[in-house]
C-alpha cells in the first residue's frame, strides 16, 4: 500500500464493495478520528440529504453510524447512501490527507453498487447523479425482496458449467411458481442464486439431475434485494433506471483510470457505452470471476479494497489463493510443474509468454489492503 505522496500505484487496482447485511465496518472509528472527522462527516451529510429525497423523511447517516446498529433491509436506501458515502470519504482521505495519487491506479472495479462508485471515480458520471438511480429503485427492490431467498451453489471438486446452471434456473422459472436466476458468478464452481418463493429449494432438490454429484447448495437465511437477476423486471426496474440514466450528464468520455465492469468481466466502458453497460448492470449477473481473471492477467500486484468491511471480493481472492497454494504444495509431478509455473508468473516479461490461465497462479502473490484498516493504522498523529 502506498504510504507517501511519491508512492507509485500504477500496478494497483481499486475494488469498491457493494451492499451486504453488514455495512458499518469501522466507519465510527474513522468519524471519531480527528484528522479524518471533517471529511467523513461532510460525505455522510451530503449523502444523507440525497437519500432523504427518496425516503420522504430526514436521514442522518452519522446517527446510524453512532448508534452502531446495522440498517435492516427496510432501510435499503439508507444502506446504499451509507456505503457510497463511506467509499467516497475513504478515497478523499487517501488523496487529500495521505496525498496518494489515486487517479494513477492501473484499474478500478466495483462489485454491484460499487461499480457505480467506480465509474464516478473514473469521471464518467458525477456520483451525486448516478447514485440517484439505485436510490429511486430502492423501495421497489425492498418490495420484491419479501419472498426472496439466496442460495450459494458450490462444488469442492468439478467445475459447474454456467450454462447448465442457467438452464436449470430457466426450467424452474417456467414452472410458474417464481423466478430464479444467477445473481453472481464468483468462480467456475461457485454461484450466487436468488429466487422467489421456494424456487431455490426446488433447485436444490433437482440439481443433481443436471449438475455434478459433488455440487452443494447452501441457503442463506437473510433477505436480499434481487438486483442482477431477471426478478427486477417484474417492477420494470431495469427500464425505469435506463430512462433515468438517459438524462444524467456525462457518459461521453472513457473512464480514467480504466473501469473493469462486472457486467461483462471486461474493460467495456468507452466514450459512449456507459448507459448501455449500466442498463445490463441492473438485471444481469455480476461476473466477479471474469474480473478477477482479467485483473491477474493484467499484472496487478496490489488490490485496495474500498468501503466499510469489504467482504465478497477479498473472500473470493482468498479462496482462489488458498486453492492455488494447496494445488502447488503437493509432491506430484503435476504440483511440481505448477510450482515452477507459479514462480515464473511473478516475472511479468515471462508471464506474457505463458498460457493465459497461468495468470491465476499469481493470486497468492497479490497484496490486499483493506483501506479502512490502513487509514486507521496510518492516521496522522
Amino acid at each position: 500500500m502506498p504510504c507517501s505522496p511519491t508512492a507509485d500505484i500504477t500496478s494497483t487496482a481499486l475494488a469498491f464493495r457493494g451492499y451486504n447485511v453488514a455495512n458499518l465496518g469501522r466507519t465510527a472509528e474513522l468519524l471519531a478520528c480527528e484528522p479524518y472527522r471533517e471529511i467523513v462527516a461532510e460525505e455522510l451529510q451530503r449523502f444523507s440529504l440525497l437519500c432523504s429525497e427518496y425516503v420522504s423523511k430526514p436521514v442522518d447517516l452519522a446517527e446510524i453510524i453512532n448508534l452502531a446498529e446495522e440498517p435492516t433491509l427496510d432501510q435499503y436506501a439508507e444502506s446504499i447512501a451509507l456505503i457510497v458515502a463511506v467509499e467516497v470519504a475513504q478515497m478523499r482521505l487517501l488523496r487529500e490527507i495521505h496525498a496518494v495519487e489515486t487517479s494513477r491506479a492501473q484499474l478500478i472495479f466495483g462489485y454491484s453498487l460499487g461499480e457505480l462508485v467506480a465509474i464516478s471515480f473514473g469521471g464518467v458520471f458525477a456520483i451525486d447523479e448516478i447514485i440517484r438511480v439505485p436510490l429511486a429503485m430502492a423501495k421497489d427492490s425492498v418490495e420484491l425482496a419479501k419472498n426472496i431467498t439466496m442460495g450459494v451453489l458450490f462444488s469442492r471438486g468439478p467445475t459447474i458449467v454456467e450454462s447448465d446452471v442457467q438452464r436449470l434456473c430457466l426450467q424452474i422459472t417456467s414452472e410458474g411458481k417464481g423466478t430464479l436466476g444467477i445473481s453472481a458468478v464468483l468462480s467456475p464452481n461457485t454461484y450466487l442464486l436468488i429466487g422467489q418463493n421456494a424456487t431455490v429449494q426446488r433447485f436444490k432438490e433437482v440439481m443433481h439431475d443436471l449438475l455434478p454429484n459433488r455440487a452443494h447448495l447452501r441457503i442463506n437465511s437473510n433477505r436480499w434485494p434481487p438486483l442482477h437477476t431477471p426478478i427486477v423486471r417484474q417492477k420494470n426496474i431495469a427500464d425505469r433506471a435506463s430512462v433515468m440514466m438517459e438524462t444524467i450528464q456525462g457518459g461521453s468520455a472513457p473512464p480514467c483510470p480504466p473501469v473493469l465492469s462486472l457486467v461483462t468481466g471486461r474493460m467495456s466502458y468507452d466514450d459512449h457505452s456507459a448507459r448501455q453497460v449500466l442498463r445490463k448492470w441492473i438485471d444481469h449477473p455480476q461476473r466477479l470471476w471474469d474480473a478477477i481473471d482479467e485483473t491477474l492477467a493484467l499484472g496487478v500486484d496490489t488490490l485496495i479494497h474500498v468501503g466499510p468491511a469489504p467482504n465478497v471480493v477479498p473472500a473470493t481472492f482468498r479462496r482462489l489463493s488458498d486453492n492455488v497454494r494447496h494445488q502447488t504444495s503437493g509432491a506430484s509431478l503435476s504440483s511440481l510443474g505448477m510450482r515452477a509455473v507459479s514462480g515464473l508468473a511473478r516475472r511479468p516479461w515471462l508471464a506474457a509468454l505463458l498460457p493465459s490461465d497461468a495468470s491465476l497462479l499469481r493470486a497468492p502473490h497479490v497484496r490486499h489492503v483493506i483501506l479502512e484498516d490502513w487509514l486507521l493504522e496510518n492516521a496522522p498523529r
